[in-house]
């Protein structure tokens, strides 16, 4: 695992994809236009403006946008509130996996 700047962990698109076997909780922090026009299965969306309302059950998430610059915000603020968040770098623009669109 790479460690990114201000402690903020990171993986790639292919460790995410490896991880997606295994129950993870994954954030998908797009606008939800963005999120309705393609997103993986397990990803739940809390668009970067509302991450501050998350409150999950789950300490380790893992946080994934389109390029990986929002996603490394939300991780930062994530972990300012106790949560061993990781940032997904590359984002949906790397994902060569499935994808569903709506909801």
């Amino acid at each position: 695992m790479f460690k990114f700047l201000k402690g903020v962990s990171a993986i790639s698109t292919t460790e995410l994809s490896e991880r997606l076997s295994g129950e993870i909780e994954l954030l998908d922090v797009r606008s939800p236009a963005e999120y309705r026009s393609g997103h993986i299965n397990k990803a739940v969306n809390i668009p970067l403006d509302k991450i501050n309302t998350y409150d999950g059950k789950e300490k380790q998430v893992y946080v994934i946008c389109q390029s990986g610059m929002r996603s490394k915000k939300a991780a930062k603020l994530l972990r300012k509130k106790g949560y061993e968040a990781t940032n997904v770098r590359g984002g949906m623009s790397h994902w060569s996996g499935k994808i569903r669109g709506g909801r």
